[in-house]
This record gives structure tokens, sequence and C-alpha cells, in this order.
């Protein structure tokens, strides 16, 4: 048995059975990763897919239970690997980061920068997905770190360490009648209008949408993306009032005027979700420092490691953030 045979396994089962897909993955040819597979069940002595013609159809129970102690031993096997980087002080590697588009676009770029600068040998692979996909990338164990926001609940799936806190705001064109109200804007005044926001706030735990039920009041979505960018067009189109984060816009944005949002919708927190038991490269280490300062990094390791409970600063508001990092 050898760690090459169990990466094949794991590369198929994260791959839908699929052996092309899965030979890809791992930069193998499909005739050799086959009998890979195969020569691993001999010396196992049972099977570890059932088979139909030349397709894999399903694991068996066997296969199911070995492939839980394969992704075991291949992340332990990673971490000697990431240990022993450390220790020597080893500046490449790779560091695969899934998040929204929001983090990436407006918050990421210049840690990742800061964190190229320092150790221009590594590459860092940069993952936009829904933020409902994300925590299920990190449980397959491919990813090395999340980044993503919640309104308040810490996020499931791993080590969740608590960056910035951030709110919403209302995004309306220069000259909207929602702009030129002395008293600020309600929910019920955003009830009355078209609105235009992510593509989550669909979703029954969107808390943009809790806070309309628990007010008891309409929300009428006219248009939801994934990209802030997106939301700020159709704003301009006339499509309607944008609800977006305070993070995605900038002084630039000369023909929208941005206005406080109400109180009802609660502040948000963005967190770095890591998996457990994972050694952390310096370089992650690095990266996750440049978005949050305040975060210490022994702690971080210890925690992560499994030998501390997380003991995190209040993570401050993104305004803060941003003059503490300018």
């Amino acid at each position: 048995m050898t760690l090459n045979q169990l990466r094949y396994l794991v590369a198929i089962a994260d791959s839908g059975l699929n052996i092309t897909l899965a030979a890809e993955h791992v930069h193998a040819t499909q005739p050799g990763l086959s009998r890979q597979i195969k020569q691993l069940e001999d010396e196992l002595g049972f099977l570890l897919f059932t088979r139909k013609g030349r397709s894999l159809t399903s694991l068996t129970q066997s296969g199911e239970h070995v492939l839980v102690h394969a992704r075991r031993l291949l992340d332990e096997a990673g971490n000697i690997r990431a240990l022993a980087a450390n220790q020597r002080g080893e500046r490449k590697g790779r560091l695969t980061l899934v998040t929204t588009h929001t983090q990436a676009r407006y918050v990421l770029p210049d840690a990742i920068a800061a964190t190229r600068r320092e150790f221009p040998a590594v590459s860092i692979r940069l993952q936009p997905s829904e933020e409902s996909e994300i925590l299920a990338r990190l449980a397959r164990g491919g990813d090395e770190l999340a980044v993503i926001s919640t309104s308040g609940a810490v996020p499931d799936g791993g080590v969740a360490v608590p960056l910035f806190r951030w709110r919403r705001v209302v995004l309306v064109p220069t000259g909207h009648p929602l702009g030129r109200r002395s008293k600020g804007v309600s929910l019920r005044d955003l009830s009355k209008v078209p609105l235009v926001s992510y593509e989550s706030s669909r979703k029954p735990e969107s808390s943009l949408k809790r806070a309309f039920d628990a007010a008891k009041l309409p929300m009428q979505l006219a248009m939801t993306a994934h990209d802030a960018d997106l939301i700020k067009t159709y704003v301009r189109a006339g499509l309607g009032v944008g609800i977006l984060a305070e993070m995605a816009v900038s002084p630039e944005n000369t023909d929208l005027r941005v206005l406080r949002a109400p109180d009802a919708l609660p502040e948000c927190i963005t967190w770095a979700i890591l998996p457990r038991g994972r050694v952390v490269r310096d370089f992650a280490l690095r990266l996750l420092r440049e978005v949050a300062p305040q975060i210490d990094g022994i702690d971080l390791r210890r925690v992560v490691a499994g030998n501390a409970e997380p003991a995190w600063p209040e993570p401050p508001a993104w305004n803060e953030l941003h003059r503490m990092m300018a």
C-alpha cells in the first residue's frame, strides 16, 4: 500500500467515480490510476468499488471505511510535509483559498499581494464560490483555507477565526428619492421598493430575509447576483435599490449614493475557516495576519492543532480595520 494509491482512491471518490476526471486531478494516466487501484484491492483482499463493465458504480461498504482512513492518512502526511517545510524555513508552496466573490474582490487583493511579495515562490489559488458550497469544499479536504461571512453565528466545518465585523449599506443612484431623506432609510422604506442584492438573500436562512420576516414586511427582490459589481451595474440601470456589503463600495462610485442600512439588518462577521488538525504554513498565516493583524499566530497554530481552546480577540469593525491597515 502506498500513499499514491490512497491519493488515487480519494481522487476517484471526489470526482464522482469518474476515473478520467480523477486521473486529471492527480496528474496520472487513466490506465495507470486503474492499475494502482487494482493493486490496492489485491493487497487488501476485497473490492473497493462495485463495477459495471469498465465503469465504477459505487464504493463498496469496505471501500467507504477505507476511504475514511485514507483521507486521515493523507492529511497527516500533508501535515508532516508542512511541518518540515516550516522548520526548514521553506518559502515555496501552494495555498488554495475558497471564498465569496465579495471577499475575493474587495478584501483579499492587498493581503494576497503582500503575501506574494514576502513569499514570491508561493502559488495562491483563489476559488470564488457560492457561500453554500464553501464549507462543503473545505470538508472534502482539497482546500487549505476558507473565508466566509455570517450574521453572527460561528460557522461549522473547521476552526473558525473571526477576522472583522461589517455592515450592509443601501446603494441608490444619485437623485433617487431615498437619497434625499433626512431621517435615513428604514426597513419599511426598503419594503416599498424593488431590491438588488446577493443571491444568498433568496435563501430562508438569509439574515436579510429574516429581518424583513421579523418585521412582517415584504421583501421585493428584483434581482440577485453573486458579484457586488453586478449589483452596482443593475442599480445604475434602474432595476432597484442595492443592498450589499460596505466593503464593496468605494469613493470611485461617484454616480451612486451610499446610505446607512437600517439597524434591523444585523452586523456580519467575516471568518477564516481552517481544517482542524492541519499544520498551518507560514505563508497562510502571513495572509491571515494581513487581513486581521489582531490575530496571534502562535495562538492560531495551537488552536488549529487541537492544543488550545479558541480565545480570539474581538474582531474590529471593517472601517476600523481599514484605518489600522492604511
